[in-house]
């Protein structure tokens, strides 16, 4: 009984030395804590930066090295879209450069980037889930126009080859579509949702 009375004293004791920070120790914490978290944002972008043009010089390089036809064709359209995202990269790399770690703007601020940085995550999603398809339907279409659109038909009026295309295909889009999705939260989504934990201390 006696050592609980001594161990409730210890603890009452650090409990009475406790002084509480003020509000610009606050405020200097929470700033550092939202400069960690765009760091971390700038590195996920600059590693999808560097990840699409290594993809973009590799793909140039064997498409050097095909003659015409559908694999070709598909190429030169995934570095169009490689490009444009390039240039997507660089636009959210200059809003994440233009946050302003000054405390009295902070709240204002750090606002402003999540509401920005929700903006284009959305777009992000919706891009890709218009893209997917698309390019899935360009890659059939450019193989049926390299074989024939008679034999690719003739393909299709086999129900076995018909159901299994659709089965792997409905399987291969939710794969892609999923790990899509974990990629993004493991990226941006997780650091995201802590600056907007940050934002909600702000405003409490």
């Amino acid at each position: 009984m006696m050592e609980e009375l001594n161990d409730l004293k210890s603890i009452w004791k650090q409990q009475a030395s406790f002084e509480p920070k003020n509000e610009a120790e606050i405020t200097d914490m929470l700033s550092k804590r939202s400069n960690t978290l765009i760091h971390k944002l700038k590195r996920s972008v600059w590693f999808e930066l560097g990840f699409t043009i290594v993809c973009m010089l590799g793909l140039g390089v064997y498409g050097i090295t095909l003659k015409s036809g559908a694999l070709l064709w598909t190429i030169l359209s995934l570095l169009v879209l490689l490009v444009s995202f390039t240039l997507y990269y660089i636009k959210k790399l200059i809003v994440l450069n233009q946050y302003e770690i000054g405390h009295e703007n902070l709240r204002e601020n750090l606002n402003q980037l999540v509401l920005r940085l929700d903006a284009y995550m959305k777009f992000y999603k919706r891009s890709y889930a218009i893209l997917y398809p698309l390019f899935f339907a360009l890659g059939l279409l450019f193989g049926a126009l390299e074989s024939g659109f008679d034999r690719f038909v003739e393909k299709f009026e086999r129900p076995l080859f018909s159901i299994s295309f659709v089965v792997l295909s409905v399987v291969f889009m939710a794969g892609v579509y999923r790990l899509t999705d974990w990629y993004l939260k493991k990226l941006y989504g997780n650091h995201i949702d802590k600056l907007r934990s940050l934002q909600e201390e702000l405003q409490g």
